[in-house]
């Protein structure tokens, strides 16, 4: 009897091995989502489409311009929904990132690792620093960079001074800072606008391309949209757009219009400050500002995808009314319209 036991003890044993190597042989994704993915890259390659939000995405679902895949509408994996289907006659791949760079970055790569995707576009809402633009307009800025990764500067040290780790190549002064004290109210007294928050230097992104070597970094900081993408939306800049929020009398001044700017800036901050936003224009020349543009953008350049990224401006960071922010008001007007440009721009990738 004890014989018969410890076989059949022996023989679980055995099977609990070989579910674990079968778990591992496949990794997290299962063997029949794999399966799912293999099917679902039959029809590609594919547009690469990234939104944020569902107040984004939604309205393109709703949009005759889409045409949901009959084959494989959606699939989900490791908590991200991929929607499949077609924008004039253009096979797309589509997927909602959340707020954040961290979001934005994730669900991009996952895209580019799972799917065969030729080009990315990325769409939006965002605040808006550029005084000459207003509410509703849609930018398609040429260049992007991150603006939320820093040295921050011990109190006493100034421009003069390396920054630790500097000298190893781990931080560069070559992007240049923001000095809090600059900000101080009653700089007039020597005493009152010393600020001992000092000084933050923006520093790029370590990168790892994959036509570079392995865990050899590189850096970046401006990260350019695809030229190709970008002359592209050359064509789109006479579009015509609503003035006015659906089913009210809530307009804007004027039409809004579709511009391509040269820079987009992006951080894990939603801006409503006036002072900050003046600063990022003066120092960066940033149009649109927001919270994921460039994770996708450092995330396809790594990959070596094109992308480009359509962003419609819903608030003027903070200024516009003395009452609050107007995103909570054109937060519609500036989703739909980014929406149109987006739907408007993929069927041109697909004559190319």
């Amino acid at each position: 009897m004890g014989g018969v036991r410890q076989k059949l003890l022996a023989g679980a044993v055995v099977l609990v091995a070989v579910a674990l190597m079968a778990t591992a042989a496949e990794g997290y994704i299962s063997g029949k989502t794999w399966t799912a993915i293999n099917r679902a890259n039959r029809h590609g390659p594919f547009v690469g489409l990234v939104v944020p939000n569902t107040f984004e995405m939604v309205p393109v679902l709703n949009s005759p311009s889409f045409v949901a895949s009959k084959t494989i509408p959606n699939l989900d994996v490791q908590g991200r929904r991929f929607r499949f289907g077609a924008i004039g006659g253009q096979n797309v791949v589509m997927v909602m990132t959340g707020l954040s760079m961290l979001n934005a970055g994730l669900a991009t790569q996952m895209l580019l690792s799972l799917f065969r995707v030729k080009g990315i576009v990325h769409w939006g809402i965002a605040g808006n620093a550029n005084e000459d633009l207003q509410i509703g307009d849609v930018t398609i800025p040429e260049y992007w960079a991150h603006l939320s990764l820093w040295n921050w500067q011990r109190y006493g040290d100034g421009k003069e001074n390396e920054l630790p780790l500097e000298a190893a190549g781990d931080y560069t002064r070559e992007y240049g800072f923001l000095n809090f004290s600059d900000y101080t109210v009653g700089q007039g007294n020597p005493a009152l606008a010393a600020n001992e928050l000092n000084s933050i230097w923006y520093q790029p992104e370590e990168i790892f391309p994959a036509s570079g070597v392995p865990e050899e970094r590189q850096h970046a900081f401006w990260v350019r949209a695809s030229k190709r993408y970008y002359a592209l939306a050359a064509k789109l800049e006479g579009m015509e757009l609503p003035a006015c929020v659906n089913g009210t009398t809530t307009c804007l001044p004027r039409a809004p219009r579709v511009v391509r700017v040269s820079r987009g800036c992006s951080g894990n901050v939603f801006l409503d400050n006036a002072r900050y936003r003046q600063f990022l224009r003066t120092k960066f020349e940033c149009t649109p500002i927001e919270m994921e543009s460039a994770a996708v953008a450092l995330v396809a350049y790594q990959q070596g995808v094109p992308f480009l990224t359509i962003r419609s401006l819903s608030d003027l960071a903070g200024g516009g009314s003395a009452l609050g922010n107007e995103a909570s008001t054109f937060i519609s007007i500036a989703a739909q319209n980014a929406v149109d440009v987006m739907l408007k721009f993929v069927p041109l990738l697909k004559e190319q």
